[in-house]
């Protein structure tokens, strides 16, 4: 879910460039965006993937069992294209055209992605049998408000 939809609920022209770039991701690490956790830190697949590429271990993030079978460079510009898609304002991203172009190696030289949106939330659910009268809150201080049917 883009950002801009999972804040103000609004879909932006950009709003399948950013879902597209996490199916990238995914595919690229095996890994599914949500649910998914690295070492000691709670990091979504976008947290980790940004964190990688920072460190300059972009390779780190492919899937072992794909280790062998694939170029490694366009496995790094797969990485890059997707960081490009996933960036938090929608005007950063690329369009889906750029995209095509880009992964096709039409384009030599490609943008440096910036961070990523919703990079390292760490959340804490509790569950309705809870004893606490405190709404469910995520750790950076938004509430979460869940709708219960009665």
């Amino acid at each position: 879910m883009s950002p801009e939809y999972a804040s103000d609920g609004l879909f932006s022209m950009k709003s399948d460039v950013f879902s597209f770039g996490i199916i990238v991701l995914e595919i690229i690490s095996g890994k599914r965006n949500t649910g998914f956790y690295q070492s000691t830190e709670a990091l979504n697949l976008l947290g980790y993937a940004w964190r990688l590429w920072s460190e300059n271990k972009a390779l780190d993030l492919l899937d072992p069992m794909m280790l062998e079978f694939c170029e490694k460079s366009e496995v790094v510009k797969c990485i890059n294209v997707g960081l490009l898609c996933v960036e938090e304002d929608p005007i950063d991203r690329p369009t889906m055209s750029n995209v095509v172009l880009m992964l096709s190696g039409e384009t030599t030289v490609l943008p440096v992605p910036k961070q990523p949106a919703f990079l390292m939330r760490k959340c804490v659910f509790r569950t309705s049998s809870s004893t606490s009268n405190k709404p469910d809150s995520i750790s950076n201080e938004l509430t979460l408000s869940v709708p219960q049917g009665q």
